[in-house]
């Protein structure tokens, strides 16, 4: 009985004079604005609810050594901010993340149907993307039906159709120098095919990004969404991930972003189940949302049914100067202008 009393005891004494968990240490953020932007002023400061002797204190954001008043000049989105400080003899690090938000509100956009054309009501579009005047490429998904298919638009007519092994769930597409690039979902692999012969050349794979969602090129970078509110910037020889931006409005941080198109010095991307059918125009440098474009209306006009799903699938076709859209089991493909409203 007494060993154990003096075990007991022994435990507590270490327990009492054992260094103070961190847990009880937090970091102060004094900010001067709700959203912070570029340009405002934080205070950093360390809460300190026992008045304990902390030294060497040191605040760092994304790892780059900062005083305690710092003016925010970093990329939009999450950035984590991290304190380092000795007690007892012993360093510790604590951290807290801030999100950055874009200076510019996005401006709103709307859309004139141009014509309508048919589509294939099963297919389960991923990603879609003009290669000429007439040729139309689509990528579907679903385990077990998902293909690549070339379409002639103007008549629908299949020109040329792979499936993929039903192990995979198609995505995004994007094509560059006479060559295929599509997404899987999950499984962390991207093809690259032969436009005209759909022969496989490559695989390749993902590497920070969580999950394959939408392709867009600018003819020397590849961009691609992960179905969070990030874009990868791809190196097209290698398929390496290069870097990244933050998709942000003003007061908003934009995740679920889906399929992709490049027009004009711009990323167009649908959006995945928001409230309504909305796209967004992209800075691709920054991640600032720069227009917001309202499709409500379009799902109204193709065929109900209790397989049909939201709109997906941006392409803009060079030589008529308009986009086509369509959506998930839709029935129709629309060819549209996009206009800023007044």
């Amino acid at each position: 009985m007494n060993v154990i009393k003096i075990i007991f005891f022994i435990s507590l004494f270490i327990i009492s004079c054992g260094t103070k968990p961190t847990s009880q240490y937090s970091i102060i953020i004094s900010k001067s604005s709700d959203f912070l932007k570029k340009g405002d002023k934080i205070l950093l400061n360390i809460n300190n609810p026992n008045n304990d002797k902390i030294e060497n204190i040191q605040f760092r954001i994304n790892d780059s050594l900062i005083g305690n008043e710092y003016i925010i000049n970093n990329k939009f989105g999450a950035n984590k901010i991290k304190a380092s400080f000795n007690l007892n003899n012993k360093e510790f690090t604590i951290s807290k993340t801030i999100n950055i938000y874009s200076l510019i509100s996005p401006k709103l956009y709307s859309y004139k149907i141009i014509n309508e054309y048919d589509h294939d009501i099963s297919s389960y579009t991923q990603g879609l993307e003009f290669d000429d005047d007439f040729n139309l490429y689509e990528s579907t998904g679903q385990y077990g039906f998902s293909s690549l298919i070339k379409i002639d638009y103007k008549n629908g007519k299949v020109l040329n159709k792979l499936f993929l092994d039903k192990s995979y769930f198609g995505e995004g597409l994007t094509i560059i120098n006479d060559k295929l690039y599509q997404l899987t979902w999950k499984q962390k692999i991207g093809f690259v095919y032969n436009k005209d012969s759909f022969e496989l050349i490559k695989s390749f794979d993902y590497e920070k990004s969580i999950e394959g969602w939408g392709l867009c090129n600018d003819g020397e970078f590849i961009y691609k969404s992960d179905g969070t509110n990030k874009i990868w910037t791809l190196d097209q020889k290698n398929l390496k991930e290069i870097s990244h931006i933050n998709v942000v409005t003003n007061n908003k941080i934009i995740s679920k972003i889906n399929e992709l198109e490049w027009f004009d010095g711009k990323i167009y991307a649908n959006t995945y189940q928001f409230n309504k059918e909305v796209g967004l125009i992209i800075d691709p440098k920054s991640g600032a949302v720069e227009g917001v474009i309202d499709f409500s209306g379009l799902k109204d006009r193709v065929k109900q049914h209790p397989k049909l799903d939201v709109q997906n699938g941006i392409a803009y076709h060079m030589g008529r100067k308009t986009f086509f859209v369509t959506g998930k089991n839709w029935n129709k493909l629309f060819e549209i202008k996009i206009f800023e409203n007044q």
